[in-house]
């Protein structure tokens, strides 16, 4: 029998477009799990080139990675950044 290869699963694999992007960061704060929205703007940052992001956000590299990173715990201005450098706004909403 033929052994079975598998890779893990990455989103930054499927995040091609900005629609991709935007509609994947959208549903983490749907879910509103602090952890998932940094791991969802990670993942959209990784796509995009985390240096580049990290630079235009004012903010370290490695301190980037760490801070979305699934375990990370980002502040909010640090999420407001990377948002701003990713080309997002967050938009207000009555439920």
């Amino acid at each position: 029998m033929a052994k079975i290869r598998t890779k893990p699963w990455d989103a930054v694999d499927y995040l091609e477009t900005g629609e991709d992007m935007a509609a994947y960061l959208e549903a983490a704060f749907e879910d509103g799990d602090p952890a998932l929205i940094a791991a969802a703007l990670g993942d959209i940052a990784r796509a995009r080139g985390m240096t580049q992001i990290a630079r235009e956000a004012g903010l370290g590299r490695e301190s980037l990675y760490k801070a979305l990173s699934p375990e990370g715990n980002p502040e909010f201005a640090t999420v407001l950044k990377v948002m701003r450098a990713l080309g997002f706004r967050l938009h207000v909403d009555t439920a």
